[in-house]
């Protein structure tokens, strides 16, 4: 169904939880949005930069934003959502643009390391869990919050990825990893729910109070074209078919509730589909 991006403040308020966008980098990415999504049409470009103008770079480039996500419940602790690229030295150094700048941004946000209490990692892909790698972390308390699909796939590929050797080793050795299966409550009014297919642990974060909503969507969605045409294949999604259904779902759940998405890769921030 088609939406409307509305430029939004980076702050978003649901009842009384404060949900503040955090841009940690943004750049070109490195493979062409046409080999991302080899089935889309002109028509289909077309609609998707009318919709997200700011996805298109000056030479045609598809450029991304590498967004992390700040919960906070009136005054209390800070639930992170995906901790970005991380530093110049991190995993995602050899394809995205490091350094990032996420503890720059949480301090003109008003927010300390040692208030964010829990990381949640949308997923294990090296540009979204940089500054929650312990060595270079500086929330050295949080717990983060990960599915178990996920860890096992990394466990599965520790020889070809650094994820499992460098993340989830030394949390589990400081017994700082919590990992789930499937749907979780995380604190009052923030939900983490399985949305498999980008990777096999893929999860999303539901932020609600009353009848307000919020969704954090990781990877669930990477452009505005999937937005108009949640069925187009993303080639950099391990299981397309989930991806799809998760990505179906959820969409047409946030149409009829009138939920806020918050986006890690589009040009806004937040976006409500209608």
């Amino acid at each position: 169904m088609p939406g409307t991006i509305f430029r939004m403040p980076l702050t978003h308020t649901v009842g009384q939880l404060t949900v503040t966008a955090l841009q940690d980098a943004e750049g070109p990415f490195p493979d062409t949005r046409q080999e991302s999504f080899p089935d889309a049409t002109a028509e289909q470009w077309a609609a998707a930069d009318a919709l997200d103008p700011a996805a298109r770079g000056a030479g045609g480039e598809w450029w991304l934003r590498y967004r992390s996500y700040a919960i906070r419940h009136g005054d209390g602790p800070v639930t992170l959502v995906d901790a970005g690229i991380g530093p110049a030295g991190s995993l995602a150094a050899d394809w995205a643009p490091v350094p990032g700048h996420l503890p720059d941004e949480l301090a003109a946000a008003g927010i300390a390391p040692s208030e964010v209490s829990a990381i949640v990692l949308t997923h294990l892909h090296n540009d979204h869990m940089g500054w929650a790698v312990p060595r270079d972390s500086p929330f050295k308390r949080a717990r983060v919050i990960v599915q178990q699909a996920d860890v096992d796939a990394y466990r599965a590929n520790r020889d070809h990825a650094g994820q499992y050797d460098l993340l989830i080793e030394p949390l589990l050795a400081q017994g700082r990893l919590q990992v789930l299966d499937g749907d979780h409550a995380v604190c009052a009014g923030v939900r983490v729910v399985a949305t498999p297919g980008h990777t096999p642990g893929h999860q999303t974060v539901l932020v609600e109070d009353g009848d307000d909503s919020l969704l954090v969507t990781g990877d669930l969605l990477v452009h505005a074209i999937q937005l108009l045409y949640p069925e187009l294949a993303y080639a950099s999604d391990m299981d397309p078919g989930r991806a799809h259904a998760s990505r179906a779902k959820a969409l047409a759940a946030a149409v009829a509730r009138g939920t806020t998405l918050a986006v890690s890769h589009l040009g806004p921030a937040f976006h409500r589909q209608r």
